[in-house]
């Protein structure tokens, strides 16, 4: 048995011992720990443990994520070395914990997946399947559907929106619509507000909509009677309940995509982006510091905004013979 090996059993038996951990959890610590060995016996000729320092942990790092270990592996693995070196101090002369200030790769954050153009464009001008009774119900989905795609709404801010600008002692509005002047005011992430454009298909739904929504409208207003989109029930619809309808609707409609509200500001990025290359005007839509890491954010006059959408997003164009 290597020094390493009896390093690691002395731990091992202090967790099971002391801490009580269950043989489940000692079994994934010795894995770990293991693993530590192996890469200190294949690349330090079997180096104490105590003698291992910062720049070796990092070494043993860069090559568990060179074999393909994901970041969050890695992670787990350094948190059980972490702790093996803290108890390792108490025992032998370990200057300081090697594992200190050594993280893992950062995970790749995947965006989610846009639709193509036609699955976008079907998907928001298509029926919603429904019954008589659900007529109401229907047309507030179709609303919201066309809206996330036209204006690239996060969900969040969709269920924020107001059917107008309201102020008063008890209530402000957080975002709101305007539909004579075909845009709407949204307040985003970090308290930053923006104007969005909203397209001819969008504004067209939103008017079948405000024609129905009085149907639901609760007889004792609150807070909620503000709300654009309303449940069943009327109250503010909440970002759960979209999420059902939309996904719902996408599998009615054959679209093998996991389609979430995400997934359409997603394709409306994409799809601006590829029909008109004016990376900062998307910016400012999103209401994003920048669409990708690099770029900082812009501001841009609401005119330009308006023009560059007119001009290259598909359901901002007026349909012939409509």
């Amino acid at each position: 048995m290597t020094g390493a090996d009896k390093d690691i059993a002395g731990y091992l038996e202090h967790l099971q011992t002391q801490r009580k951990l269950s043989a489940h959890t000692l079994d994934n610590y010795r894995r770990d720990l293991d693993q530590l060995a192996l890469l200190v016996a294949e690349n330090f000729a079997g180096r104490p443990l105590a003698k291992l320092t910062q720049a070796d942990i990092r070494r043993c790092t860069s090559q568990l994520h060179a074999r393909g270990l994901s970041p969050s592996s890695i992670a787990r693995k350094l948190s059980a070395w972490r702790g093996m070196f803290a108890w390792l101090a108490l025992h032998q002369a370990v200057v300081s914990n090697p594992v200190d200030g050594v993280r893992a790769p950062k995970r790749v954050k995947a965006l989610p997946k846009a639709l193509g153009v036609d699955d976008a464009v079907r998907l928001v001008s298509s029926a919603v399947a429904g019954d008589e009774t659900s007529t109401t119900r229907d047309a507030c989905s179709k609303a919201m559907f066309e809206l996330l795609y036209s204006s690239g709404l996060r969900v969040a801010e969709l269920t924020s929106l107001d059917l107008r600008h309201t102020k008063n002692a008890s209530y402000e509005s957080l975002s709101w619509l305007d539909l004579d002047a075909g845009e709407l005011t949204v307040t985003g992430k970090g308290s930053k507000r923006r104007s969005v454009p909203i397209g001819t298909a969008a504004i067209t739904a939103l008017r079948e909509w405000l024609v129905a929504r009085p149907q639901i409208v609760r007889a004792e207003p609150d807070d909620d009677a503000h709300a654009l989109f309303l449940s069943a029930r009327g109250h503010r619809i909440s970002a759960r309940e979209i999420q059902r309808r939309i996904k719902a609707h996408a599998q009615s409609l054959g679209i093998p995509t996991n389609v979430h509200p995400h997934v359409l500001r997603h394709s409306f990025a994409s799809h601006l982006l590829q029909s008109s290359g004016d990376l900062r005007a998307v910016q400012e839509m999103l209401g994003h510091a920048s669409i990708a890491s690099t770029q900082v954010y812009t501001s841009l006059d609401f005119q330009r905004l308006a023009q560059v959408y007119d001009a290259a997003h598909p359901r901002a164009k007026k349909q012939s013979g409509s």
